[in-house]
């Protein structure tokens, strides 16, 4: 697979959630609340490859993302691309649930646009532009499939349950199941270990980095290249870091093995921190 076609214009799809509170004091927290502001830059076999921000903004009942990004160094010289995501959603029992969803990605050839819909796990609404040209070997996508599903960057904003260290081999126990306008896919994460992180600027201090396992479900083409190299990777990680005042973690680190090189995404500035609570009287006990 080419990591330069799979990441450059698509550095927003790489970057591609509050629990229990302690009902001790005389006040307790409606919802944990916090801002992340990150920039990332995207190296294949340490060649600088593409920059990209990221703004995470999680209030108390709902929660805003947006990403950009576009090539950088000498790829720049021989191929443009750019591309931008936003997904807006609501927070309903502690859990991030999607609501709409775009992305944009530019590139010296075309631009396109994709525009989800989400209504309690269940997509209904997809606006593609321009739209693919039917394939015979294209696996077919069912209602189903669109069921029980997020966008791609919500699948990135990880809740940890409970009350504990958010940092702890629990927070990678997950199957993510997503859906990106077109293909249906689940990402099975399992825990590896625990790491060390200094940025440039704001977080420094451990993550936890996951084992990252592809399995394309429907909408896609099997003999694809790029998808048979995915869904073969054993070696793919993602290093989560956390978010200031909530029980939520997003990728500090993306590592992805490639027949060129290793690809990694990773964070320059992580800079995040809480943002002001809503204060109850602990009768109205909230989880």
């Amino acid at each position: 697979m080419s990591f330069v076609r799979f990441g450059a214009g698509r550095i927003p799809l790489l970057l591609a959630t509050a629990a229990a509170l302690s009902c001790c004091l005389p006040f307790s927290v409606v919802h944990a609340q916090g801002k992340l502001e990150a920039r990332y830059s995207v190296t294949l076999a340490g060649l600088p490859l593409g920059k990209g921000t990221w703004v995470i903004d999680i209030a108390n009942d709902q929660y805003t993302a947006v990403a950009s990004g576009g090539t950088a160094g000498l790829l720049s010289v021989f191929s443009s691309g750019r591309g931008s995501s936003a997904v807006q959603g609501a927070i309903s029992r502690g859990n991030l649930v999607s609501a709409t969803y775009a992305t944009t990605v530019t590139s010296s050839k075309k631009t396109e646009k994709i525009q989800l819909k989400f209504n309690a796990g269940v997509v209904k609404e997809t606006t593609i532009e321009p739209s693919s040209p039917p394939h015979p070997d294209r696996i077919p996508l069912s209602e189903a499939h669109q069921r029980g599903v997020v966008d791609p960057m919500s699948a990135a904003l990880l809740r940890v349950a409970g009350n504990g260290d958010v940092l702890s081999p629990e927070a990678c126990d997950r199957k993510l199941s997503v859906f990106d306008g077109r293909m249906r896919f689940d990402v099975q994460l399992a825990y590896k270990r625990m790491e060390q992180v200094k940025a440039e600027k704001g977080y420094q201090g451990p993550v936890v980095v996951c084992a990252a396992y592809f399995n394309p479900l429907a909408g896609y083409i099997p003999e694809r290249t790029s998808i048979k190299y995915l869904a073969k990777q054993r070696d793919m990680e993602a290093w989560l870091a956390p978010i200031s005042g909530t029980r939520v973690v997003v990728p500090y680190r993306i590592v992805i093995p490639t027949a060129l090189g290793t690809g990694v995404l990773e964070a320059t500035q992580f800079v995040s921190a809480p943002q002001q609570d809503k204060l109850v009287p602990t009768t109205a006990r909230t989880y």
